[in-house]
């Protein structure tokens, strides 16, 4: 083990390592070594002192296993304040579980093994040490000492040998320098990289991703091997080769299918409608199940399997659909990509597997078509927030070569609501809204409408909507399902003592359901880049039936803003006893530099304030009553 009585006594942190910090690192020793063509050793030794409560995850350490990965050993010892041994973790203690917990999965050979001091008194220091076999070297550690920005980092060092005949390829972020690189007893290339002292960072804003933010290490070799399959990360199209080997020759289908796809085409000649056709076929029959079994994370079941089994993954399902394509005379691209990852962590010019999902897409000059096929109600065309605006490799008997996936802009990501409310005498607000959601914006309501009941809907929809008393009367939901999906809703609410009514005034906010809530401190010290991942636009049009007898006393002046983050416009206007109120709001994607950020905060500043300027009326005589 790492320690000694008394190594890890909280003294012997230096202050600058335990101002904002959760938990500090106080040591922490990887070693990946390839030990022969298709086979690696990890070992991790780590000490982490907890500091207070919101830490204690830092107690917690795990690791996980498989067909391809075996857990040679694993320690772990608990040592209070001073550094003094409490109690070392004994074999009985280890929790074993399985590793599959999202419910989708069929099969999965994936399992834990975990352990938790679960000690309370606080700062306390846990170590543990661990050895883990591979029967592959496909995957590398990916070293990012500084874990969270709550952690300070006293020391952590990570060493990589490999045969010198298959040299290390890395990517390196906030790291001054090179590796050292010696040569060991066996010719091996050894490459270590160390840091010490890293102080816990602030958490910041729109930040980039975490790993340009602080240090870190990406790693390949240009050769590997998963169980006995070779492949390059030489370039992408020879990583692409790797991938389509997997999926070559799994596309036959059975003669059954093959005569319900011409059924489904005959005498159809556009090609975006027998698309549609199979895409549909597809969805209606068959459903998505994981099943993560040794190189099944890479090879799917074959096209005749899903057809009798009517199920698959995302690999699988994505095959099925390429093969009825294929039979319809149809030509598709599978596709590997990163599913719901933070965009910035794909590294273009480091070609190894940096991927955890499989769409498919249908060139076209014109309109390329995309295909999400684990879903079953998603319409042709259209891949979601998990899967646009971000770089994918397509594979093909060529090898492979990296595409864009569809990018929704403000066009798309486009908000329209149209609201007519009227005041009743005691405050109470009638509303019939009727709002349009597009792109991006209907991801949400897509997947709400189609896994819930009408009355969790309506629970969802309570919490939602920013009103202190309310009722929901009505609602309902209408899709339009197209390469850009569009959702209508239709709302009609009562909402109690919206307005304030004090002596002959009344207050009453226009903005009805459409407030922005985005407020931001001042920084003078923003220290990094402001990243949007996607842009978007709402438009707002109210009318509000007023009480008769009031005039203005005090309107909102009108707002526009142009900044390089978007736009925003609003007007009020008063007609007899018709309240109107306009507001548009456009909000830029982008990476900013951070010397940007005051025009950000006064941007949303702005923003807030208007949403929720109030209109003064008076009454000229005494039509309402007071509330009061």
């Amino acid at each position: 083990m790492i320690a000694g009585d008394g190594q890890y006594a909280i003294s012997k942190i230096p202050e600058t390592l335990l101002k904002g910090a959760n938990v500090v690192k106080r040591t922490e020793e990887i070693r990946f070594e390839i030990t022969e063509k298709n086979r690696a050793i990890y070992v991790q030794k780590v000490a982490y002192t907890i500091l207070n409560e919101a830490g204690d995850k830092w107690a917690y350490f795990s690791e996980w296993y498989d067909k391809l990965r075996s857990i040679e050993s694993f320690d772990g010892t608990l040592y209070d304040a001073a550094g003094n041994k409490i109690k070392s973790l004994k074999k009985g203690d280890i929790k074993d579980e399985s590793g599959g917990s999202d419910g989708t999965s069929l099969a999965d050979d994936n399992r834990l093994k975990w352990h938790s001091f679960f000690y309370k008194v606080y700062p306390f220091t846990v170590e543990y040490e661990v050895e883990v076999r591979y029967k592959g070297t496909m995957f590398l550690p990916r070293w990012v000492p500084q874990e969270r920005p709550v952690m300070g980092v006293q020391q952590s060092t990570v060493t990589v040998v490999t045969p010198a005949s298959n040299p290390l390829k890395y990517k390196s972020f906030n790291y001054k320098g090179e590796p050292v690189t010696t040569t060991d007893s066996k010719s091996n290339k050894v490459y270590t990289w160390e840091v010490k002292n890293i102080v816990p960072a602030t958490s910041e804003f729109a930040s980039p991703g975490w790993h340009e933010l602080t240090t870190s290490v990406f790693m390949a070799t240009e050769k590997f091997m998963l169980e006995d399959y070779e492949g390059s990360n030489t370039n992408w199209k020879e990583f692409g080769r790797f991938v389509y080997d997997f999926k070559k020759d799994r596309d036959g289908l059975s003669d059954d299918v093959k005569q319900k796809v011409h059924q489904l085409i005959n005498g159809i000649t556009d090609t975006r409608e027998k698309i549609d056709r199979l895409y549909s076929y597809m969805q209606e029959n068959t459903r998505y199940i994981s099943i993560q079994l040794g190189v099944g994370g890479w090879q799917p079941f074959s096209a005749k399997y899903v057809s009798e089994k009517k199920y698959g993954d995302c690999k699988a399902l994505s095959n099925y659909m390429y093969a009825l394509l294929k039979e319809a005379g149809i030509r598709s691209v599978y596709t590997v990509t990163g599913r719901g990852y933070d965009l910035n962590y794909f590294l273009p010019d480091l070609p190894y597997s940096q991927f955890n999902h499989v769409v498919l897409f249908v060139p076209s000059e014109k309109d390329t078509i995309w295909l999400e096929c684990t879903s079953q109600t998603l319409p042709a065309g259209y891949v979601g927030a998990d899967n646009c605006n971000r770089q994918a490799l397509a594979v093909d008997e060529n090898g492979g070569v990296l595409v864009n996936t569809p990018v929704y802009g403000i066009k798309e990501n486009l908000q329209v609501r149209n609201s007519k409310a009227t005041l009743e005498a005691d405050a109470t607000l009638n509303i019939k809204s009727f709002s349009t959601y597009g792109g991006i914006q209907q991801d949400r309501y897509h997947d709400l409408i189609n896994s819930l009941s009408k009355d969790k809907l309506k629970e969802v929809l309570h919490e939602d909507l920013d009103f202190a008393t309310y009722d929901i009367k009505n609602f309902e939901y209408r899709e339009k399902k197209s390469v850009k999906p569009e959702i209508e809703e239709s709302l009609d609410i009562r909402v109690s003592n919206y307005a304030t009514i004090t002596g002959k005034r009344l207050f009453i906010l226009p903005n009805i359901m459409s407030r922005h809530h985005r407020k931001l401190s001042a920084d003078s010290a923003r220290k990094y880049d402001i990243d949007f991942s996607y842009e978007y636009k709402d438009v707002d049009t109210v009318e509000i039936s007023l009480p008769a007898g009031y005039t203005a006393e005090s309107m909102p002046q009108d707002v526009t803003v142009n900044s390089k983050f978007g736009k925003y416009q609003s007007t009020v206007r008063l007609s007899g006893s018709q309240l109107f109120y306009f507001r548009s709001m456009e909000h830029n994607a982008g990476r900013f530099p951070a010397s940007d950020y005051t025009e950000l905060v006064k941007f949303y500043e702005t923003i807030y304030k208007a949403d929720r300027s109030k209109v003064v009326l008076v009454k000229k005589n005494n039509f309402f009553r007071n509330s009061n």
